[in-house]
């Protein structure tokens, strides 16, 4: 009766290769979730950041430098893309 048992546990291509698949899922997910911000989820961020600032004494965070580059970034390919769809 264990040896039924242990059958149905057992995943067609293991365990690993499905927590693989939903870590790709997840991360996919997440990145299409990644879409131009809205001004008011920026304004939010950045009240946040200057909460973060204030915390650490009037000194940036790494994580605040990081996502400050991160939308910098993102806002230059968003200007891209737009420029390149009026041509």
């Amino acid at each position: 009766m264990t040896t039924q048992h242990n059958d149905r546990l057992k995943a067609p291509f293991g365990w690993k290769a499905v927590g693989l698949a939903a870590l790709i899922c997840t991360f996919s997910l997440g990145l299409a979730a990644c879409e131009k911000k809205g001004p008011l989820e920026q304004a939010g961020e950045e009240v946040d950041e200057a909460v973060d600032t204030m915390k650490n004494g009037g000194k940036e965070s790494t994580a605040t430098k990081l996502d400050d580059a991160a939308d910098e970034v993102r806002e230059g390919a968003s200007d891209a893309a737009d420029k390149l769809k009026k041509d």
